[in-house]
């Protein structure tokens, strides 16, 4: 465990060791659903409304301050605002429940309903005032919106989806669907896209749809992973419900048996619930909020998003609790769930302020969100494909201001089903941020990553002891932790990149100035990688992981070291690597065959492992790395309880450097939230009996050539499946097709005719002849690009 969390148990075991102690030490005022702001805020007389409370205790100057809300449910009209005059460098503010007393703190209006029969068993109920029905909660569970397809909450993506959700014999049939919504899942399962329906178009039923800024990765629609709500002619299926704005009309399809006049509906109000309203210059200091329940916000997917510079992700800057311009505000042992959006956002300047010990669940977006503000990063880009020249590039490394979070700490949470709305999500989001420590920490049943970093700005984190699983749910190509590095340096194209960095080598660590460390933790994505690190990532330093399906990856990036990881039943993935690109893989235990794509270059060094068998082994000695590695059997403790520490750890360790590394102190560390979570599945370890079959590999004018069809081959080329020619190298002397088709190119068309697979391929080719110009249709760099070949370049097929 690092200093610094031993430095932070101190800091909550004396602020909070014994509650009893501060109701005598403190100045304390107190709060009650059945109280009156007509009191004097004491134990016997408190008030009734917490801004009553807290505008008394900002008469406070120094000290601590203590606000005890007593049990009970208070419905908030408004946020609460903290701001620099609540707390101080003298004083402290805790805002927290009575000891032993539950306090939720929530938007969500308890609806008066009257209900009376409609049609086909949908009940319908006047709502006599104005209000904002976005989600609607009954007995304290979200109810879906009138949609199609019907809930499934089997169902991978958006619990239901269709490609007939948006065809023209649907619409057709809907009278008015303008306040709808679609949502749709990114043509290469990179995230989600949302869309507000404004109209139909007659007689095409075309939907009118503003939206779809959610994603900074804009290539386009799933054609079939679509999804429909909000719209009154889909009201069919139990659970269902429909709100018409012009008759102030609610529409509810009861689940059998339901009592819906006994049942309780709310509908949540506001974005935020509570929110730190600071900034560098003049911060909110030393405020803790401490064992409240936080529930019911409202969905944000249509809100003002912004680009995390060139990561896949737009981000809406809130969350049910806000925190912006703070320094040493703690979040303490909290429950936030059914949450329309992110849950908790640290934005821009955040020093030494920190989240422990909360349960987040049931989250429309994300859990944790550390993000800086953009005008702290030196020459920003902000779309993948786009940089700023080199001749304009700013070559100062580090940050331009101090506006982002920096030194604060995600400690000992509980983060599950997340990501209810929105797919572009993660448990733990890192943007723009500087020295954060994502430590003990229980993340599982989110639709993309448990952790993610989305640039190299500024490195420095500690991501520790964490258990991360059931992860990349609902999406594809993506990790159990993930991180992009498309820093100053980076370029979408691998030859201009290579001239970069080999002309300024210097620019590599410009932002990713502090090397991140992912030491110990437990990952398992069976819908991906458990490391994942795409796009740039560099400056890490990998070690003491336990990988339990999806390996490690590392994807065009540089200075990264692992070592001493563990990879059960699985392999190290190393995607597109540059020259003199400093990596180093040793002292890791591998159970399958290396997957490399596009390797030329197998960096410092890639030695000292150990197999678990041969075939594994001899294909990596043929790449010319592992001169020093070792094939060796070897049993586990006890895997089918999670113990994969190595029984002959004397002797390996002996013939290769491998330590055992503790295995039983993954996730959180609380017993409240210990006996709350899940575990991940086991594997039963297994090797390789046998020499599995090699890919066919296709040799054809300077090409070498196979059918795409591993995930690998996926992320490095970024298609949306398995489909198409991959090419694997291009011969670059005496072959005239180099200046048109490059390494990790996808072949998709030859003369107008679609191509699938090899086989399609040289059908083509023999049609096509060698005489006339070729039409080639190929995927690079993440988009289609249409090529003429010119006669007499291409060569016939001789097999």
């Amino acid at each position: 465990m690092s200093k610094m969390i031993h430095r932070f148990c101190l800091i909550i075991l004396f602020c909070f060791g014994n509650p009893y102690a501060t109701l005598l030490s403190q100045t304390n005022y107190f709060v009650s659903v059945n109280g009156k702001d007509s009191g004097d805020g004491s134990i016997r007389s408190p008030f009734k409304s917490i801004t009553k409370a807290l505008e008394k205790a900002r008469c406070n100057k120094k000290g601590t301050v203590t606000v005890y809300l007593r049990e009970g449910k208070y419905i908030l009209t408004h946020p609460l605002v903290f701001t620099p005059a609540d707390g101080g460098v003298r004083k402290q503010l805790i805002l927290r429940a009575y000891p032993d007393e539950k306090v939720i703190l929530s938007s969500g209006i308890q609806q008066k309903l009257d209900w009376q029969p409609h049609t086909n068993g949908i009940m319908k109920a006047t709502l006599p005032h104005p209000f904002i029905m976005d989600m609607l909660l009954v007995n304290g569970n979200i109810r879906p919106m009138a949609r199609f397809p019907n809930f499934e909450s089997t169902a991978i993506r958006f619990n239901g989806t269709s490609a007939d959700a948006t065809s023209p014999q649907r619409t057709k049939k809907w009278k008015n669907p303008a306040g709808g919504y679609l949502h749709a899942m990114h043509s290469h399962d990179w995230g989600d896209f949302h869309f507000r329906i404004t109209g139909i178009e007659q007689p095409t039923g075309k939907l009118k749809l503003e939206g779809g800024w959610q994603n900074n990765r804009q290539s386009g629609l799933h054609p079939q992973n679509q999804m429909v709500e909000n719209i009154f002619e889909e009201l069919d299926a139990p659970r269902e419900w429909y709100y018409s704005p012009q008759e102030s009309m609610l529409y509810y399809y009861p689940v059998c048996g339901e009592d819906i006049n006994k049942a309780i509906f709310e509908t949540p109000q506001l974005k935020h619930l509570i929110e730190f309203r600071g900034n560098s210059s003049s911060p909110v200091r030393n405020i803790i909020i401490q064992d409240i329940e936080l529930t019911q916000t409202v969905r944000t997917f249509m809100e003002q998003y912004e680009p995390l510079l060139r990561s896949d992700w737009r981000i809406y800057r809130g969350a049910a609790l806000l925190l912006e311009g703070t320094e040493n505000c703690i979040i303490k042992n909290c429950h936030i769930h059914h949450v329309g959006g992110n849950a908790l956002m640290f934005s821009n300047y955040n020093q030494n302020s920190s989240v422990s010990g909360c349960h987040f669940s049931e989250i429309g977006a994300s859990a944790i969100c550390f993000v800086g503000n953009p005008s702290a990063v030196r020459s920003p880009s902000f779309e993948y494909s786009k940089a700023v020249p080199i001749s304009e590039l700013d070559s100062i490394p580090g940050a331009l201001n101090n506006d982002f979070p920096t030194n604060c700490m995600a400690y000992d949470n509980l983060i599950h089903h997340i990501g209810l709305f929105e797919k572009q999500t993660a448990g733990i989001e890192l943007s723009m941020c500087h020295c954060i420590t994502v430590s003990h920490n229980s993340i599982y049943h989110t639709p993309r990553a448990g952790i993610n970093i989305s640039e190299g700005t500024w490195g420095g984190h500690i991501i520790e002891y964490n258990d991360v699983f059931d992860t990349v749910m609902e999406t594809g190509d993506h990790g159990a932790f993930n991180s992009w590095g498309r820093d100053r340096f980076w370029r979408s194209s691998y030859r201009e990149m290579s001239q970069l960095v080999t002309n300024n080598p210097e620019l590599v660590l410009a932002d990713a100035a502090s090397a991140t460390i992912i030491r110990n933790n437990r990952f398992r994505c069976d819908r991906g990688w458990d490391i994942d690190l795409d796009d740039g990532s560099s400056n890490y330093h990998i070690y003491n992981n336990l990988c339990l399906n999806g390996g490690i990856k590392l994807r065009e990036g540089f200075h990264r070291t692992v070592e001493n990881n563990i990879m059960i039943n699985c392999t190290f993935h190393p995607h597109v690597w540059f020259k003199n690109s400093g990596d180093v893989f040793v002292r890791n235990i591998v159970m399958e065959p290396y997957r490399p794509i596009g390797i030329s270059h197998w960096g410092t060094e890639i030695d000292y492992n150990l197999f678990t068998d041969s075939i594994a082994y001899t294909t990596a000695r043929k790449n010319g790395t592992d001169k020093h590695s070792i094939v060796c059997p070897i049993t586990f403790h006890n895997p089918a309880k999670g113990n994969f520490k190595i029984d002959q750890i004397a002797q390996i360790s002996s013939l290769c450097g491998f330590r055992n590394f503790e295995m039983d102190r993954f996730g959180v560390i609380s017993p409240q939230l210990q006996a709350l979570t899940q575990r991940p599945s086991f594997p039963y370890p297994s090797v390789l009996q046998g020499k599995t079959e090699a890919s066919a590999i296709f040799e054809w004018s300077g090409l070498s050539l196979k059918n795409l069809e591993t995930l690998g081959e996926r992320s490095a080329t970024g298609m949306d499946s398995e489909r198409g020619v991959y090419v694997i190298s291009v011969r670059v002397m005496g072959n005239p097709l180099r200046d048109y088709v490059y390494a990790n190119d996808v072949i998709l068309g030859f003369n107008r005719q679609e191509i699938n697979n090899l086989a399609q391929l040289k059908v083509a080719i023999r049609q096509a002849g060698t005489d006339k110009p070729i039409q080639i249709l190929l995927f690079r760099n993440q988009k289609k690009i249409q090529l003429t070949i010119p006669e007499n370049v291409i060569k016939p097929i001789t097999d």
